[in-house]
């Protein structure tokens, strides 16, 4: 209503001035509604005391922002009509960017000239000075002159969530070893402030409930261009707590689409912790064959990226099998190492019911199992860990998952291994590194190859070199050189009873964690995994059965 100046929405009810409208639009607090009206209005804020220096900075802000203008649609004149732009014309076409969406996000071209934009920024009356401070041209090393900065490349303004243009990248077209130069810091621009695209896709992201994270520019461009309008880019660089909080003004879920890459894959990771310090809703999305949105998109479609998207993973799912990748989680070393690096992923979530569930989950994957005697304790701490938001110390994880304990059936052989020499030349050559490579008494078998292979001899003091540093080897060492005993003449068999036990802890071990990745299976419901799992779990459990018969006979003949 213009006569009693309010508003009233009938669809939400939300209602009251002109600055309560602006403040739910832009998601601002009230005194920068005040500013955004004032802007709009013409009308001078009142100056508070002492705020020159403050007034003096808005000043430098504005002038850089109508430089920028200025040359914002002079670099769009130049990708329209000049010869020299047909070089970047043509790798548009290439990437399919229609003339419409390089008008929406007034894509330019910047002459491959040294003063062609200064000269351009003088004649429309701007002083060197301006121009100097505007991060729109480069000092020289050798004197006071300046340069452009910007020569040569396809220009992509970066313009803030008003629509003003605060900065830019610029993209090579000529193969040159700095793909993307950016702008830098001015009083109008401080990098990881704001986010690409969000000036013209901030309503898409409220009215869809969530904004899809990705990196670069035609990440971006791309998407739009083809109806996926709910979507954000982080500028290309780590994902900052300023940009989160921009970000949250306008929705509270976010699907992060980083490149599948290392480096794409390490970048996610970040993200989430920034994100989820916000308590903000967070999934993750790896396209197939690393592919990255803007490639994908124009391969295979918008529809079948919106599937792709629709079937996003929860953070933790994605932190968890990154965790898992490439490591052995039977080897207690690597066991610690994923369980540092799921931790803080969990550690940042707010709530305490989804930090509980979340961690449960990663402990159950992780094979810390609350029903085991051995873990249960571990898992424990490692929640009180979580729960108080406490960094673990050093090695801390490390002692927690590496068993306190070897096995009977470890010290058995360890204790006939090291009272005979001929009960070792005969059994040495049956085990394998793989029976042991996973125990907790592993650098004592290395150290007994080792030194068996150097023919000398199976002591306290060359087992306390091979194993030096070791503090588990350090306690083992003693209690299984006390506990040897002579051995009679079917002690060979006790020992081969023992390399089967130890492949058949394998197996079951295996068969272990098939249950647990089954259970993950099951609850994703992805019933390809859950048949290849279970196809697997059969066999294992075949070769079980088979491995307990010989084992049996032997058991009796021992008897």
């Amino acid at each position: 209503s213009p006569a009693k100046e309010i508003f009233y929405c009938f669809g939400c009810h939300k209602g009251g001035s002109v600055f309560n409208f602006v403040m739910e639009i832009e998601r601002v607090p009230f005194p920068e509604a005040i500013k955004i009206v004032a802007d709009k209005v013409g009308m001078p804020l009142p100056k508070m005391v002492d705020d020159s220096r403050f007034e003096a900075r808005r000043q430098e802000a504005d002038i850089v922002i109508q430089l920028n203008s200025w040359a914002m649609e002079w670099w769009q004149q130049q990708l329209e009509s000049s010869n020299e732009a047909r070089i970047a014309r043509e790798y548009l076409k290439e990437r399919e960017i229609s003339q419409e969406t390089q008008t929406a996000f007034r894509l330019g071209y910047a002459p491959d000239s040294w003063d062609a934009l200064s000269t351009f920024l003088r004649n429309k009356g701007a002083t060197q000075e301006h121009i100097d401070r505007s991060g729109l041209v480069a000092k020289k090393e050798d004197g006071p002159r300046s340069y452009d900065r910007f020569r040569g490349r396809l220009m992509f303004p970066v313009l803030d969530a008003q629509g003003r243009p605060i900065a830019f990248g610029g993209r090579t077209l000529k193969g040159e070893d700095a793909k993307y130069i950016n702008s830098p810091e001015t009083a109008a621009y401080v990098k990881g402030r704001n986010l690409f695209g969000l000036n013209l896709t901030r309503d898409e992201i409220r009215r869809h409930g969530f904004a899809i994270l990705v990196e670069g520019f035609l990440d971006l461009i791309v998407p739009y261009q083809f109806g996926v309008r709910n979507v954000v880019a982080s500028l290309g660089t780590a994902l900052t707590p300023d940009q989160v909080k921009l970000l949250s003004r306008f929705a509270r879920k976010v699907v992060v689409n980083y490149d599948g890459d290392r480096a794409g894959i390490q970048a996610a990771k970040k993200s989430i912790e920034i994100l989820l310090a916000e308590d903000l809703e967070v999934k993750v999305l790896v396209l197939p064959d690393n592919a990255d949105p803007d490639e994908y998109i124009r391969k295979f479609g918008v529809s079948e990226y919106q599937r792709q998207r629709a079937q996003a993973q929860p953070h933790i799912q994605f932190v968890i099998e990154s965790a898992l990748r490439d490591r052995n989680l039977h080897r207690p070393a690597e066991k610690a190492e994923a369980v540092e690096e799921v931790l803080p992923y969990i550690r940042a979530v707010k709530s305490r019911i989804q930090k509980r569930e979340y961690f449960d989950m990663a402990m159950d994957a992780l094979g810390i199992d609350r029903e085991n005697v051995n873990t249960s304790a571990w898992r424990r701490e490692l929640w009180q860990m979580v729960r108080d938001n406490r960094n673990a110390r050093p090695n801390a994880v490390q002692a927690l998952t590496r068993r306190s304990e070897a096995t009977a059936a470890e010290q058995r052989l360890l204790g006939l291994l090291f009272a005979d020499a001929n009960l070792r030349r005969e059994v040495l050559p049956m085990l394998k590194e793989e029976d042991y490579e996973d125990l907790a008494t592993a650098p004592l078998f290395k150290a007994l190859f080792e030194l068996e292979r150097e023919g000398v001899d199976i002591d306290f003091d060359n087992l306390s070199r091979k194993t030096e540093g070791d503090a588990f080897a350090e306690k083992m060492i003693p209690m299984v050189l006390m506990n040897s005993s002579l051995h009679g003449s079917n002690e060979h068999y006790v020992a081969e009873q023992c390399v089967w036990t130890f492949r058949l802890m394998k197996v079951e071990q295996r068969i272990e964690e098939l249950r647990r990745e089954l259970a993950i299976a099951e609850r994703e419901q992805d019933s390809e995994k859950v048949s290849r799992l279970s196809a697997e779990q059969s066999q294992l459990s075949s070769l079980r059965q088979a491995m307990l018969q010989p084992q049996a006979e032997t058991a009796s003949r021992v008897r």
